[in-house]
């Protein structure tokens, strides 16, 4: 039976009223899990209003309550991680395994706004000047909301809200719309844990629960992970009605090999992050770049019989390496994107677009697909394809492979394989791109430094966790302050100096 998908405004289980709903299916059999509604722009104000009321209350608990809250919320996700971990895999299409990932990396950000105390501590200066004392602040925003997408439905929307909630602000979460089963069990469980009705609402929607978000002048920042054009909309539209916004876009992450790498660890790496979680990742290595046509040869020799003996399974199978894509439009635009390869004169070496999966033939699966000799002037190569499918890119040598990649328009993440600590080091220090591995494949920094990307990966002048991300929810006051000590200076008509 078809689950009926609620919101969650005001610490309560609300019915959509919008009259529209979307289908979420279960992508390992392709069947429909659920109906999701679709908020509407009275829906969302509802919840701002919610959000609004209970906001001032929260701002005035003090950082420590707040954190203890988080304290609790991380041993019930704990708790009931194998539930969660389901739930995602059903609604997503990733393994269990890689579902508990998603999940402790989320975690992981609760864990790290736990010391919320001393992330919002000011500054103070004594005698500034006779008798001045100058001091600031850190205060919450307000209502503030998330737009998150749907390849990390517990991480990103925990990314998001974790620092916000933490930092004093109450938060909309808009899920997507393909997964929100556990964004709903989240919130759920952050109420169990303490956290006043009305902090944290998700209201599930498409484009009109965007816009309200977007126009709804009580919400002070947006922050927003996707693709690039809806990362732009949303930065333009939230900035131009006056918010702090945050967008993180497309990628098209690169790896490159060199001559002196060890290939079985290069290799090991392709495999794992091109593939995993069928490459919807934004920081799946999507481009490899052996240096040299020795490096090149003996890297697709050894990852040919690798590709091929990639086991694909249903979200359930433990023993999987991943499973299927999110839906069957995500399918068939993966597949288009390989005959586009084709046709633009990639070496095709091995193809999945026939796999189909024996018992779930209705499922959304696509076989591993990797392809060799392509150039900077191919679709394949200049576009984010987002499903498995790894692309070699030969360089002739070390500066044309660092050209090649400052030169994309894409720059989240990227990675050297190398014994040369002198190339890795002029590497870190030249490359154009947010977040570089050396010898790591997927160069995700762990919560306490932040995660951003560059170029049109992002958008706004603040990343994601870390101390960034209490920086983006919140607004510094800073306070000059003198007792009057009986000292009678007169009027002054002059702008206050340091002399």
């Amino acid at each position: 039976m078809a689950i009926e998908f609620t919101h969650f405004i005001g610490g309560k289980h609300v019915k959509g009223t919008s009259g529209r709903f979307a289908d979420a299916f279960q992508p390992m059999d392709g069947s429909v899990r659920g109906r999701v509604p679709l908020a509407s722009k009275a829906e969302m104000r509802a919840a701002v209003e919610n959000a609004m009321a209970a906001q001032p209350a929260w701002a005035a608990t003090n950082p420590q309550r707040r954190a203890r809250v988080f304290m609790k919320f991380v041993d019930l996700v704990a708790k009931h991680n194998d539930e969660l971990a389901e739930i995602l895999a059903r609604e997503h299409g990733k393994t269990i395994p890689d579902a508990k990932g998603d999940i402790q990396r989320g975690v992981e950000v609760c864990e790290f706004v736990i010391g919320v105390p001393h992330l919002l501590k000011g500054e103070y200066t004594d005698a500034a000047g006779p008798g001045i004392d100058i001091y600031s602040m850190r205060q919450p925003l307000g209502v503030v909301a998330g737009i998150t997408p749907f390849n990390f439905p517990a991480m990103i929307p925990m990314w998001k809200f974790a620092p916000a909630i933490a930092a004093g602000n109450a938060f909309i979460l808009k899920p997507s719309e393909r997964d929100p089963g556990v964004p709903l069990r989240l919130a759920e469980l952050m109420m169990e844990a303490g956290l006043p009705a009305g902090i944290l609402n998700v209201v599930n929607g498409d484009k009109e629960a965007v816009d309200a978000i977007l126009d709804d002048h009580d919400i002070k920042a947006v922050g927003f992970v996707g693709s690039t054009p809806i990362a732009e909309y949303i930065y333009s539209r939230g900035c131009a009605n006056g918010k702090r916004v945050q967008c993180f876009g497309g990628a098209k992450n690169h790896m490159v090999i060199m001559p002196d790498a060890d290939l079985d660890q290069a290799v090991d790496a392709l495999i794992g992050a091109g593939y995993g979680s069928a490459g919807e990742r934004c920081m799946a290595i999507s481009v490899a770049v052996p240096v040299g046509e020795a490096t090149a040869n003996e890297l697709v020799k050894r990852l040919i019989p690798r590709v091929e003996a990639l086991r694909i399974g249903p979200s359930t199978d433990l023993q999987a390496d991943f499973g299927p894509v999110v839906t069957a439009a995500a399918a068939e635009k993966i597949k288009g994107y390989v005959d586009i390869g084709v046709k633009e004169g990639a070496k095709l070496v091995v193809d999945g677009r026939g796999f189909k999966m024996q018992g779930y033939e209705k499922g959304f699966y696509v076989g591993a697909c990797l392809f060799d000799h392509v150039t900077t002037d191919m679709r394949i190569y200049k576009e984010e394809i987002f499903g498995p499918v790894l692309t070699v890119a030969r360089a002739k040598g070390y500066a044309d492979a660092l050209k090649m990649i400052n030169d994309h328009e894409y720059g989240n993440g990227v990675a050297i394989f190398t014994r040369d600590g002198d190339a890795a080091r002029d590497f870190a220090s030249k490359v154009q791109v947010g977040m570089v591995g050396v010898n790591v494949p997927i160069p995700v920094p762990l919560a306490y430094y932040t995660f951003g990307g560059w170029k049109r990966s992002a958008f706004g002048d603040l990343n994601q966790h870390g101390p960034d991300s209490i920086r983006f929810y919140t607004k510094t006051k800073t306070i000059t302050s003198r007792w009057p000590s009986g000292v009678k200076d007169g009027a002054s008509f002059v702008i206050p100096t340091m002399s």
